[in-house]
């Protein structure tokens, strides 16, 4: 059983699994706001790539919020996870609600979080998108239906820890999924790491401003 220390100590393993992308015009590494992003920036770090974000908001179920019935993105994505819906017996007006609320929160942290940094151009480009762990996969899914819009040349995934149902169901959506930790029961990627501290705002837009900063001196 592999436990990491903290995200860091996660992106800097990750980074062996990677390092064929490293130094590669064509690539750019994506990291799911907000714990995707601490790892993501250490991938970017030692292969010297770009860093950005792909936003992305769970719907909770109302009541259970760390319960996820779905996510949404940007472009107007919306996934749901039709079991919960189901098994919870969630109507659609719920579940509108959520979205509308989720949706104001991820308008906030782009705004926040890119500033006046422009959209890139995702065409024809390879996107190593990264979070810290996966449980249900509704966020990546999410994430990879946004940027799949944008006409990327491949979309490869890259966590520290998954289940391996969903790492062979999000393995028949993309290119390739690259993941260290394939546990059969997986309750909580926060067992997965000696510390799970939640990542702020400022952590977001600090590693972000450290990226650009590298990228184009």
């Amino acid at each position: 059983m592999t436990v990491f220390k903290n995200r860091t100590d996660a992106g800097r393993r990750l980074v062996k699994k990677l390092v064929t992308y490293a130094n590669r015009p064509d690539v750019l590494v994506l990291g799911l706001p907000r714990g995707g992003v601490p790892v993501a920036f250490e991938v970017a770090q030692a292969l010297h790539l770009p860093l950005d974000i792909c936003l992305v908001r769970k719907l909770g179920v109302p009541g259970h919020p760390e319960l996820a019935m779905g996510a949404i993105a940007q472009g107007g994505i919306v996934v749901l996870n039709e079991e919960i819906v189901r098994w919870r017996r969630i109507s659609q007006g719920s579940i509108d609600r959520v979205i509308e609320k989720e949706r104001q929160e991820l308008e906030r942290r782009d705004r926040l979080y890119r500033g006046n940094r422009p959209f890139r151009d995702l065409r024809e480009h390879t996107l190593i998108l990264i979070d810290d762990g996966i449980a249900t996969g509704s966020t990546l899914r999410a994430a990879i239906a946004t940027l799949k819009q944008q006409q990327p040349a491949s979309i490869v995934v890259a966590v520290p820890v998954a289940p391996p149902s969903t790492c062979q169901a999000l393995a028949a959506e993309i290119d390739r999924v690259v993941c260290l930790s394939e546990p059969a029961h997986l309750c909580s990627v926060s067992l997965w790491y000696d510390d799970f501290s939640q990542t702020s705002d400022d952590e977001v837009r600090l590693l972000l401003g450290r990226a650009s900063q590298e990228t184009t001196v």
